[in-house]
């Protein structure tokens, strides 16, 4: 994959050097590709058509804003005297776990697309003077299966997987359309039934699962649930 910029830097240098990308200045974009502007990276697939995070503004810095009225959230971690150490094992765009983390947890976010890691990865870089909570955030680009082997004291597994959406819904939700075309392109196949079994094989203190609230139980029934107007919790013990 390229990355498309008008200006070259320490920072371009070390992200294509490491994962492997070919740095273009002064190119016309060949799409679908990176795109450096404004000292931000986008995924661009044509010259209209892009992701691009920034998580102190829009929607996500709305919530996180009122992150202590997330009560479905806070219900479904429970009261604990210290801060949990969890690992989000489904990342994605971030969402769950800049939530987590302004709640004074701290998070280990798992995410095993290299593209959509790229691109969180430069958003924490962008916002993480302004969110000092982003000291406790671990970003891996990593199977969370193979992370959470590594580590040995996880008070909570979270995952949140990709809801089954229709039109209507893809429409209202353009980032999480365009996280599922990266995924096609980098050919990731996500089997979020065989995820959750695994963790639940390896028994770990607590599984919170998120679903959409009129959804099957399509695994063991869980130990308690939390509902709120459109999702719920499925939580494992």
């Amino acid at each position: 994959m390229e990355i498309f910029s008008n200006i070259n830097n320490t920072y371009l240098n070390e992200i294509t050097k490491k994962h492997s990308l070919d740095l273009k200045i002064n190119k016309k974009p060949k799409y679908p590709c990176f795109e450096f502007k404004d000292e931000a990276l986008q995924f661009s697939f044509t010259d209209k058509i892009f992701l691009k995070l920034d998580f102190l503004k829009g929607t996500i810095n709305y919530r996180l804003q009122r992150a202590h009225h997330e009560k479905h959230l806070k219900k479904a971690i429970g009261k604990n005297k210290e801060p949990q150490l969890i690992l989000d094992g489904t990342a994605g765009l971030l969402s769950d776990t800049l939530i987590l983390l302004s709640l004074g947890h701290k998070v280990i976010a798992c995410e095993q697309s290299k593209y959509i890691y790229l691109l969180i990865s430069d958003a924490v870089r962008r916002a993480e003077n302004q969110l000092g909570f982003l000291e406790n955030l671990i970003l891996v680009n990593q199977n969370s299966i193979d992370v959470y082997l590594e580590k040995e004291n996880v008070d909570i597994v979270y995952l949140d997987p990709l809801f089954p959406q229709d039109k209507k819904q893809l429409k209202r939700s353009k980032s999480i359309y365009a996280l599922r075309d990266i995924l096609n392109l980098e050919k990731i196949v996500i089997n979020d039934d065989k995820l959750f079994m695994k963790f639940n094989e390896l028994k770990p203190k607590k599984i919170i699962l998120k679903r959409p609230l009129k959804s099957e139980i399509i695994y063991n029934t869980p130990n308690y649930q939390v509902k709120g107007k459109s999702t719920r919790f499925d939580i494992y013990i």
